[in-house]
């Protein structure tokens, strides 16, 4: 009798599995939707396009950034951003601003790993496909541009917060490899949807 049951209670399982797998990978996997809100910050460590040498500029701003993915399963998943990094703009030496435009798009790949059913830490890589404008002004209002679009590696990691079955936060260190600038990262705070 005791077989049995033994018997009747792995077979059971065995037949019930895969139905729980199914539903596992529905909740775990699937697109989702979101935005960020952070702040760059730009450095230019070395700066002789005007009249004296200037050792470091660094300025940051508000940035933002759109993005839509899709999660294969628990540790892997895709997913394109739109980003803008605003303008940060500074004074270089008495007379003189300079600032950066940065914007465009990032595919990415993103990797998870789950700290139970509500913390996960992420990684992500990929490439920024971006436009940027680089311009110095004079006291005079005299303005020299340079535009160009470009795309760079870019990667990050963070770590999430699930609220809920759909709500997920994030906090997240990125990092830039943008042409012009020798250091470029941003700090993001984002929220996602999933579907």
């Amino acid at each position: 009798m005791k077989l049995r049951l033994i018997t009747l209670v792995v077979l059971g399982s065995v037949a019930l599995a895969p139905g729980a797998f199914a539903q596992e990978q529905r909740e775990v996997s699937g697109f989702y939707l979101g935005a960020g809100a952070g702040q760059f910050n730009a450095q230019i460590d070395d700066v002789d396009d005007i009249a004296t040498t200037v050792d470091r500029w660094s300025e940051d701003d508000t940035a933002y950034k759109i993005f839509a993915g899709y999660r294969l399963n628990r540790f892997v998943g895709f997913e394109v951003d739109y980003i803008n990094l605003g303008k940060p703009s500074g004074q270089v030496v008495p007379g003189f601003n300079l600032d950066a435009e940065v914007d465009g798009f990032a595919p990415y790949v993103v990797g998870t790993v789950p700290l139970g059913p509500y913390l996960e830490l992420y990684g992500r890589a990929g490439y920024y496909f971006y436009d940027a404008t680089t311009g110095t002004e004079n006291v005079l209002g005299n303005r020299v541009e340079v535009k160009e679009e470009s795309k760079d590696p870019v990667w990050g990691a963070g770590i999430g917060a699930n609220l809920g079955e759909k709500l997920n936060l994030r906090f997240e260190y990125e990092r830039f490899d943008l042409k012009g600038l020798d250091d470029s990262d941003a700090l993001w705070l984002t929220a996602a949807w999933r579907f």
